[in-house]
């Protein structure tokens, strides 16, 4: 059966063509994210931004979903974004366009990630889980970036205090939904 058509906006990173190549068969995981920023246009600039100076790269996901159900291709899956700590060789990462915890990601008094994904993105999400099911035979895993990186750091505004450094999809995320819809099944570490 050939994948869903899914219309993809490509708009490589500009350092794309510095991240490692690798084989299909080495895909077997998808990472769930959210951007924890308020919009597509501030996720490029983030994207963007060069943080390794010895590589010239930058952290970034695979695919962006905006809240519209939009997807946007920055990274193809054939190279390692620098998405997840570990986990970068293996997985495909996927971000959703969401606040999140943004723009105080660390304070222990704003930890609550109340904004509710779209159905748009949703519908879209599943669309592409589908699609890269299909074209990438190995994938058999997801997960949500809070479950692969357990981190806890200072609290920014209290630093006696912890808070988990990542936190995404968050607890609006629709798992039960998604897992029932598609092939993958959770992922743990």
């Amino acid at each position: 059966m050939p994948p869903p058509e899914l219309p993809v906006e490509t708009t490589p990173l500009p350092y794309e063509a510095r991240l490692d190549a690798r084989p299909r068969a080495q895909i077997d995981l998808v990472v769930i994210h959210c951007t924890e920023l308020p919009d597509l246009a501030t996720a490029r600039e983030f994207g963007e931004r060069v943080l390794y100076a010895d590589s010239g790269q930058g952290n970034s996901g695979h695919y962006y979903i905006d809240r519209d159900g939009t997807v946007h291709l920055w990274v193809s899956p054939e190279r390692v974004a620098n998405h997840t700590r570990g986990y970068n060789p293996r997985s495909i990462g996927v971000e959703l366009v969401n606040t999140g915890r943004y723009p105080r990601w660390l304070d222990a008094n704003h930890q609550a990630m109340d904004e509710p994904y779209t159905e748009a993105q949703i519908v879209a999400l599943i669309a592409l889980l589908h699609v890269l099911a299909q074209d990438y035979p190995a994938l058999k895993f997801i997960a949500g970036h809070e479950h692969l990186d357990t981190t806890t750091v200072a609290a920014e505004d209290d630093p006696t205090k912890t808070v988990h450094r990542k936190l995404d999809p968050g607890p609006l995320f629709p798992w039960d939904r998604v897992l029932r819809e598609v092939r993958l099944r959770r992922f743990e570490p």
